[in-house]
């Protein structure tokens, strides 16, 4: 229905509905209530025709204060631009995409005196990444003699991205690495004479290494003289995504996969402030996404558009085509990082064959999201044979884990076994280590 009786309407037809109760002694005034009705009711109809359209210069329009980020609330102003001379009174009712929360109403009810401008806001939280849509502003606005509300829809649909939540990789870096800062990493590096990349020259110091010693700085100063060295920037750094039916696999709230995708920005973010140049590789049974190696904001906005519709797939990965991938786009030597899922021997020997097309020429990490519940499935007592059985299976899943792990590490990578609490916080462990003892 295009319009609604307003307050005034009811008003009016109750009052008119006082002289019925003097009508059993006088007819006519129950034709009089039935004619007042019918005029009544029609003049509501002539109002809703002749005010049913707003006057131009009345304008609606929906702003958002920030992009959408997965679990971030956001805030979403519709702003109300009235350029005509007359006040207006409204109702409104803003259409939001259903799979987001709604955290307070996305009602308001006000009035818009000429030649001012009013705004109106909610907050929506993103449960999921995607694309999201928006529907038009439903308005209704009281007529000239106030006799109805007249519905229409204003402002645009609009389309939405819900991005990964960098914020959040943000503040897990910082949580992670404390007063490990990479500055301060590099200074200990520094004064330790790790790293290979030559950084200036300086008097020996006793407990200097030797092989540091510059003989010929050396025999042209008549004093013994150092090669200071420091951390390697510009080295390559390669994260491997994976996004096959174990990672899709939940874990509180959210999929191993988002774990892992924030886990990466984290990542990517460390490695840009230690100047590395970071890319992303994306694969199920083939390649999804490839962004190569780059630093920069610009590139971690570019990996933010490239995975905001990134959902893992219900088939099994492959690592051999991945790990080509990699191998054939990738010719400086780099820190390979694998965030995958092993639960079975067939998915473990084909990763542990596939790291060969990396090695030697990369190192490679890889690092496995355990699930909480299946450690806490051993470390209880049974109950009955059903939880013996249960033990069981997640015994044999533990060891074939464990297994795949070890062999990683007696073909020359890295191997990390941890909870998603834990993922972040190993992972640029890892990285600084390998950063420290100048593995690349």
């Amino acid at each position: 229905m295009r319009f609604v009786f307003s307050r005034r309407f009811y008003i009016l037809l109750a009052i008119a509905a006082i002289p019925l109760s003097l009508s059993w002694n006088f007819a006519v005034l129950r034709y009089g209530v039935l004619a007042f009705d019918i005029l009544l009711i029609a003049a509501a109809v002539a109002d809703y025709f002749t005010s049913r359209r707003l006057p131009e210069g009345f304008q609606l329009s929906r702003e958002f204060d920030k992009r959408f980020a997965i679990r971030d609330p956001t805030k979403v102003s519709i702003r109300i631009d009235n350029a005509t001379e007359r006040t207006i009174h409204l109702r409104i009712k803003d259409e939001f995409p259903s799979a987001m929360k709604l955290d307070e109403t996305r009602e308001a009810e006000f009035s818009v005196q000429g030649q001012t401008t009013a705004e109106f806001f909610y907050h929506l939280t993103p449960k999921k990444r995607g694309r999201y849509e928006f529907g038009m502003t439903a308005v209704r606005f009281l007529s000239r003699f106030g006799l109805v509300w007249c519905q229409i829809s204003l402002g645009e649909a609009q389309s939405v991205k819900v991005y990964p939540n960098m914020r959040r990789a943000r503040e897990m870096e910082l949580k992670a690495l404390g007063a490990r800062s990479f500055l301060a990493i590099q200074r200990r590096a520094i004064r330790r004479g790790e790293g290979r990349e030559f950084e200036s020259m300086r008097d020996y110091v006793r407990g200097d290494e030797l092989r540091h010693i510059s003989w010929t700085a050396t025999a042209r100063r008549s004093k013994l003289t150092t090669r200071q060295y420091q951390i390697e920037r510009d080295q390559t750094v390669i994260i491997a995504l994976d996004a096959g039916r174990l990672m899709t696999g939940r874990i509180g709230e959210e999929t191993k996969f988002d774990t892992a995708l924030h886990a990466s920005l984290a990542l990517m973010s460390a490695s840009a402030r230690a100047g590395d140049n970071c890319g992303l590789v994306v694969f199920g049974r083939r390649i999804l996404k490839y962004l190569p190696p780059k630093r920069g904001l610009e590139h971690l906005d570019a990996v933010l558009e490239a995975l905001h519709d990134i959902e893992p797939e219900l088939i099994e990965p492959s690592y051999a085509r991945a790990f080509q991938y990699i191998a054939s786009n990738t010719k400086k030597r780099a820190f390979v990082v694998v965030l995958t899922d092993l639960v079975d021997k067939d998915s473990s020997k084909e990763l542990i064959n596939s790291l060969r097309l990396l090695r030697p020429r990369h190192l490679p990490l890889v690092a496995t999201i355990g699930d909480r519940d299946l450690n806490a499935a051993v470390s209880r007592s049974p109950a009955d044979i059903k939880d013996v059985f249960t033990q069981s299976a997640a015994e044999e899943m533990i060891h074939q884990r464990e297994s795949a792990l070890r062999l990683v590490e007696s073909l020359g990578g890295m191997a990390l076994d941890v909870t998603a609490q834990t993922l972040t916080p190993k992972l640029l462990e890892a990285y600084l280590k390998v950063k420290e003892r100048g593995l690349l």
